[in-house]
């Protein structure tokens, strides 16, 4: 199984993150010009992300929060196979997949390429009853864990030949309708639910806020803090997925270990 860890800091890339920009040129050369712009975002994501986890270091967390711990999500969504494939390339090794029956298509293709073993799949978008044994059995995290009921299809339709599956449950932090998640008076009895089962592995939570709410992210750090107070056998309790393209930086200052970014780095959604 790949490793889950790898950070902004710890790229496998052709192309440091912190490369000069006449370097950066000529490390593009064997790019096309699509191919080319695509890595150019990528880096700019990765300069403010190395950016905002400095700042946030700096100014209110040096005992808690380190740059090795945040990810970036590259999500990929309506994205075709081989922009997914040159950003893997330049090092990119998490990537994040809303729709199932295009995600399988994505996973399946990229298995015969060279870049196979590097990636990382999170599936992010909303779980069917029905479909959660295609995402057990492709998929290294899942972050929309919401009820009882997804959490053990998973653990029980889990190949046996694969390490157990990461699992994040998502907050409806805000109390939105029109959003997923569990609210938070439920995580309590759903934590008790989820981490008892064998095949996944409970490492934290993922939120979706209101527009424009950056309080939700200290809110949800607090939740976060405390259910690791609380629950000492949750040895894996190490993920908070938390900010996007637009409020990257808010999210990190307040503890983010994972932003997911799509736009900023595939450019405007193809669907």
């Amino acid at each position: 199984m790949k490793s889950s860890n790898q950070t902004i800091n710890q790229s496998t890339s052709q192309l440091s993150v912190n490369q000069p920009a006449a370097e950066l040129s000529e490390g593009l050369s064997g790019y096309s010009e699509k191919e080319s712009a695509l890595i150019e975002r990528w880096h700019q994501v990765c300069d403010e992300l190395t950016q905002a986890c400095q700042c946030a270091k700096s100014d209110n967390q040096p005992s808690t929060f380190s740059t090795k711990k945040v990810i970036l999500l590259a999500v990929s969504k309506t994205k075709l196979a081989t922009m997914i494939e040159t950003l893997a390339r330049a090092g990119q090794q998490h990537f994040g997949e809303n729709y199932l029956q295009e995600a399988i298509e994505k996973i399946d293709t990229l298995k015969q390429s060279s870049v196979a073993a590097q990636l990382i799949w999170h599936y992010i978008g909303h779980i069917q009853r029905n479909k959660t044994r295609d995402i057990a059995e492709r998929f290294d995290w899942v972050q929309t864990i919401e009820r009882d009921i997804i959490a053990r299809r998973l653990s029980e339709q889990r190949p046996e030949c694969m390490a157990p599956l990461n699992v994040l449950i998502q907050v409806n932090i805000d109390r939105e309708d029109s959003k997923s998640g569990c609210l938070p008076e439920q995580l309590p009895e759903l934590i008790h639910q989820v981490k008892v089962y064998p095949n996944i592995t409970l490492r934290g939570l993922m939120i979706i806020p209101a527009r424009d709410d950056t309080d939700a992210f200290a809110r949800t750090k607090a939740l976060f803090d405390d259910i690791g107070a609380e629950h000492p056998d949750l040895v894996a309790w190490d993920t908070l997925s938390m900010g996007m393209s637009g409020d990257m930086s808010a999210a990190i200052a307040a503890g983010s270990t994972m932003v997911r970014v799509g736009t900023a780095i595939f450019g405007a959604r193809d669907g």
